[in-house]
């Protein structure tokens, strides 16, 4: 019999406190770069949010960064990602520029799809970056059929799957989970835990909080982390992404996490108490990074100069989607008839 485990955000950790994984400044450094720049840019999206340039929704990702950076780390450029609507920090991630997404934010002609599809559908086929998907856990049949056509072309690609906790409520994600086990589908599916289903935290939305043991119900590999160190989440993800490319094999990781901000822009996420959220913040990814960095010998002065490089990368890409022109007008498609048709 499974007992339910019950608890609040106020949990500190999943797993008891270890020794920092082992790294070296040359592999951890491009890592801290990523997550700082998806800080910068998405601090910079909010400002433009609250200023009208940016309409629509807005979803950020602010204090999860880890999770995406460190995930994504662990892929080739050929592999796949199918994402969420909070999916600014996975497209950068696998390359999407900041300029291209900002533009794509702004409503701009140069944005990755032509500012026609705004924050939720973030899309670039050059990248293998296969969207962020406004319809929540409607994108997991999406990844298994992404996983599919891998399989099926014996390509070695594999796809990642990234949703919240939410979707695990979802009969999309039932789908797509049970076909990626009774396939043998080369996909990861990557629950990012962030401790609140838009305003409602866990112990309100599951009666088992541990959504990684829905994969022992279809005999499918599982694993369970904290998500604030970078490094350990590219290790553990490293793990299931071979053993999708070597075996054909799904797995279903679940990575513990939180989002600093609300659920959107228009969300003050009242339902927190600030103790909880200054509790998060000291396990901030960025934050112990950067003393990581410094730990293991990255010189300073080079840090600094990494992080005036991403200041100016992200003013640039602000100014690049103000100065853009604006999107074509949208026309519905219209369906001609066929030749002899009256």
């Amino acid at each position: 019999m499974v007992t339910a485990s019950i608890s609040t955000p106020e949990t500190k950790r999943i797993e008891p406190p270890d020794d920092p994984v082992d790294t070296t400044p040359e592999e951890l450094a491009p890592l801290y770069r990523q997550m700082l720049a998806i800080r910068r840019m998405e601090e910079a999206a909010a400002k433009g949010y609250s200023q009208g340039k940016i309409g629509g929704f807005l979803h950020l990702i602010i204090g999860q960064e880890a999770v995406c950076v460190g995930a994504i780390a662990a892929l080739t450029a050929d592999d796949y990602v199918v994402a969420t609507y909070r999916e600014h920090g996975h497209a950068y991630a696998k390359g999407v520029s900041a300029r291209s997404i900002l533009a794509e934010l702004y409503g701009k002609k140069t944005g990755c799809v032509k500012g026609l599809g705004g924050s939720m559908h973030i899309f670039d086929k050059s990248k293998n970056f296969l969207g962020g998907y406004g319809i929540v856990g409607g994108h997991v049949p999406i990844a298994a059929g992404a996983a599919l056509a891998s399989k099926y072309r014996g390509d070695k690609r594999v796809t990642q799957c990234f949703f919240g906790e939410g979707a695990s409520t979802i009969g999309g994600f039932a789908e797509g989970l049970a076909l990626a086990a009774l396939w043998k589908l080369p996909v990861v599916l990557i629950c990012e835990n962030n401790q609140y289903s838009m305003g409602t935290p866990l112990y309100r939305s599951l009666a088992v909080e541990d959504v990684s043991l829905r994969a022992l119900a279809h005999g499918m590999p599982r694993d369970r982390f904290d998500g604030d160190d970078v490094i350990k989440v590219k290790r553990r993800i490293t793990e299931a992404v071979e053993r999708a490319r070597t075996l054909g094999e799904p797995t279903l990781v679940e990575v513990v996490t939180y989002r600093f901000r609300g659920h959107s822009m228009s969300d003050p996420g009242l339902y927190r108490t600030k103790d909880e959220v200054e509790e998060w913040k000291r396990r901030d990814p960025l934050t112990r990074s950067r003393q990581r960095l410094l730990d293991i010998g990255f010189p300073e002065k080079d840090l600094e100069a990494l992080e005036a490089d991403v200041k100016a990368e992200i003013e640039d890409a602000v100014k690049f989607a103000e100065d853009s022109p604006a999107a074509d007008e949208y026309l519905p498609y219209v369906v001609k008839p066929a030749e002899g048709d009256k």
